[in-house]
């Protein structure tokens, strides 16, 4: 059995990892010869490229954007399945705050991880809707999502960066006070929100073995989409702490974004190519052809 660390990209388990557990729980990384944990990230060391980078995991789970940078720094960690193919950000405020377009942010105070390229999005989803977006005012609430609650609170008027399919799920605000918008559904590019990538030496090394894994994984997504209700027992076992409906119903709004036309893990040019254009233009890369060789399908069943 070769012993294999896959780390994920947040600070918890969330179903966005369901086919890998289930994979793990069906015993079809085991089938394949591999011994596989998996973990997530200690945030105080990095995030899970950081890891990485550091040889501290075989593989990892990440956003495509940050992996981008690092092939710009010269780091040599490649994608070899895309998890996501659609953005899962939003935007998010209530009516009672009046804001009806992401135009009408302008004056008004949003909360956000300031990374560059989150400070670039939210301007570019006001730019593009005709507002002024240097009249946002930028709230800075580090790594935590502020949401719906904080909002009917008057800590803020809206937020950037809430999943639709995770942390909007939270808070007592009655949904039908919420207003949500997908930021791929008001002017974002395309993109992968997350990949599922290694180190080229590990690839070079042993491609047997990425073969492997990416096997029983690509099993173990389509399994979760076959039978949610399998999928939500073995979320039980790795995610106790958080409902059950909660589980459900994000498990529900993140499968279809597993697949598209029927392919898993699938790294596509159009997701990629426009959103490195973008990363280029908002100043977050140096180049839009950093796309070119950060990724391989080859590997892929």
């Amino acid at each position: 059995m070769s012993p294999v660390r896959i780390l994920l990209e947040y600070f918890h388990p969330w179903p966005n990892s369901t086919g890998l557990h289930v994979a793990s729980a069906a015993g079809w990384f085991r089938d394949a010869g591999l011994d596989v944990e998996i973990t997530v990230v200690d945030p105080l060391r990095g995030d899970s490229l950081e890891a990485l980078q550091r040889g501290e995991t075989d593989f990892a789970v990440f956003p495509s954007n940050r992996l981008l940078v690092r092939r710009e720094l010269g780091q040599p960690l490649v994608g070899i399945a895309a998890i996501n193919h659609r953005g899962m950000e939003t935007i998010q405020t209530l009516r009672r705050t009046g804001i009806t377009r992401p135009r009408d942010l302008a004056g008004r105070r949003v909360s956000l991880n300031p990374t560059p390229r989150g400070v670039a999005m939210l301007r570019h989803l006001v730019e593009v809707d005709g507002g002024d977006p240097d009249a946002v005012v930028l709230v800075d609430s580090g790594v935590r999502e502020l949401g719906a609650d904080e909002i009917a609170a008057g800590v803020i008027d809206a937020s950037f960066g809430g999943y639709w399919a995770w942390d909007l799920l939270f808070g007592t605000t009655p949904q039908e006070e919420r207003i949500v918008w997908p930021v791929d559904t008001i002017g974002a590019p395309p993109y992968h929100s997350y990949l599922l990538g290694t180190r080229e030496a590990t690839v070079e090394r042993d491609p047997q073995l990425v073969r492997a894994l990416l096997a029983a994984t690509e099993r173990g997504y389509r399994d979760a989409i076959a039978d949610p209700e399998r999928a939500l027992a073995v979320l039980e076992r790795v995610i106790a702490y958080f409902p059950t409906a909660v589980l459900a119903r994000s498990l529900e709004l993140v499968a279809p974004t597993w697949t598209h036309d029927g392919r898993w893990g699938q790294q596509r040019v159009e997701l990629l190519e426009p959103y490195a254009a973008w990363l280029a233009e908002s100043g977050v890369l140096r180049s839009p052809d950093a796309w070119i060789g950060a990724t391989t399908n080859e590997l892929l069943p």
